[in-house]
């Protein structure tokens, strides 16, 4: 996911408006049994990654770090906890379409929002930070919408 972010998406800018941020897919994708103390430590070396390639002294990190939290929040909320051993990972094939679908879009909207108001970290430019902070959105969950269906399988019956 660095790979993909750092050499091939960090070239790719809508008018310095949208900036897909592909990476981020890394933490939505782990399994719903990742201990929150791994999931924070991951999702900070992800960031901090990120960070040293982009030259942005820990945004990407506290963003990283910030969407973990909303993720853990955001699971306990919609998953049971028995469902667990039967759904073992928020992916497409596994929880459908509308649970995915709500899923990127409220975490990357979270993470987005964060990681561009620390950015501008200036309320003289809020429409233009809210404006990116949109079509960035938009444009990441549409890549994670395509990586999800090009790896899409059929869940097996049992």
């Amino acid at each position: 996911m660095v790979f993909i972010q750092v050499f091939l998406l960090k070239n790719i800018s809508l008018y310095n408006l949208s900036t897909p941020y592909l990476y981020i897919l890394f933490i939505l994708l782990l399994p719903f049994e990742t201990p929150n103390i791994l999931l924070f430590v991951l999702a900070f070396i992800m960031g901090i990654t990120i960070d040293a390639f982009y030259d942005t002294p820990g945004l990407h990190a506290a963003a990283c770090v910030l969407l973990a939290l909303v993720r853990i929040i955001f699971i306990s909320i919609t998953v049971q906890k028995e469902g667990f051993d039967n759904e073992p990972e928020p992916t497409l094939s596994i929880m459908g379409f509308r649970w995915f679908f709500t899923y990127i879009l409220i975490l990357t909207l979270f993470h987005h929002f964060f990681l561009f108001s620390i950015e501008s970290f200036n309320f003289s430019e809020l429409q233009y930070t809210l404006g990116r902070v949109l079509l960035s959105s938009l444009f990441t969950v549409f890549l994670i919408l395509i990586s999800g269906l090009l790896f899409f399988r059929r869940k097996e019956r049992k």
